[in-house]
């Protein structure tokens, strides 16, 4: 009996090893972080102001990749400089250098090892920098080969941001995104694409990602989901939305198992005045304030299995 007993507990440590060498989870996210506006600074939400707290809201959820939207090239070095163990690939929209907003992908050096990256554009030539179609900005798609390093899972994950003005552009950016895709991956179930798409859940591109290949909208196919509002709040506390424009659609290699809207706030003193609470204790005081966000958009998270 004894033997037999040992034999079990091995074969139940043997299991366990297996499952934790094999099957692994990734926080992945998207986020758009607002390009540095000096409007915004005026009305008290600037860039170095909001940075620190971006940044915070990473460290916090630990996202282990993620992609951005509406970063410039001081804002990335501004990030990367906050978060010390990222590393980040992407280049600028307007050149292919540093002109313009990067849709960069960020990831923990130490659990992704980087096979391969690339960029190409939403253009009737994706190989280089160019409107497309009635588009009123220059867009991007910024992809990465990654291993995860504590399983040897080989995944894929792409980063855009489509045009908020050009329907057309919209449509026939996202057919060349889902044929790039196709060709960069050899049609590997294991790809994602995260990214502020500039259309919500009812819009035809929407359906196009959904319908056109083997892609699901992480919030539909997650078992637990945190998601009371949409995806963009216009630094407005009191705004609430069903609209989500920042998706995250994977390829059947990844299984969700979490999915949420972020909606972390902070917030700034309006006065020193210290003030007590009715009901609470007296040594409590107070002040007013008023609420803020790190972002015109809250990030969106979600951890996925992956097995190798």
């Amino acid at each position: 009996m004894k033997g037999i007993s040992r034999l079990m507990t091995t074969f139940v440590i043997l299991l366990l090893v297996s499952q934790q060498l094999f099957s692994q989870k990734i926080r992945i996210a998207t986020y758009n972080i607002r390009v540095d506006v000096a409007a915004d600074a005026k009305k008290g939400d600037g860039w170095e102001q909001r940075c620190p707290k971006i940044c915070d809201i990473i460290k916090l959820h630990d996202f282990e990749l993620f992609g951005l939207q509406e970063a410039k090239s001081h804002q990335l070095k501004a990030v990367l400089s906050l978060l010390p163990g990222y590393s980040a690939i992407g280049v600028a929209r307007d050149d292919g250098k540093e002109r313009g907003e990067y849709s960069p992908i960020l990831y923990k050096n130490e659990r992704f090892s980087l096979l391969d990256n690339g960029t190409f554009w939403l253009a009737p030539d994706p190989s280089k920098p160019a409107l497309g179609w009635d588009a009123a900005c220059i867009r991007i798609c910024t992809w990465g080969k990654f291993k995860d390093k504590k399983n040897g899972f080989v995944f894929w994950m792409f980063n855009t941001h489509m045009d908020h003005i050009g329907v057309v552009a919209r449509i026939e950016g996202a057919r060349v995104i889902v044929s790039k895709m196709k060709e960069i991956t050899k049609s590997s179930d294991n790809v994602l694409i995260s990214g502020d798409f500039n259309v919500d859940q009812r819009s035809e591109v929407y359906e196009f990602f959904k319908n056109s290949w083997n892609l699901k909208d992480s919030y539909e196919i997650t078992p637990f989901r945190l998601a009371w509002t949409g995806t963009m709040n216009g630094f407005n506390p009191d705004m609430i939305s069903d609209s989500r424009i920042d998706h995250i659609f994977v390829g059947p290699g990844f299984e969700v198992m979490r999915y949420g809207i972020l909606t972390d706030s902070y917030r700034t003193l309006i006065s020193d005045e210290e003030r007590k609470q009715p009901d609470f204790p007296k040594e409590m005081t107070f002040k007013k304030s008023v609420v803020r966000f790190p972002s015109d958009h809250y990030p969106v998270m979600i951890e996925v299995s992956t097995e190798r």
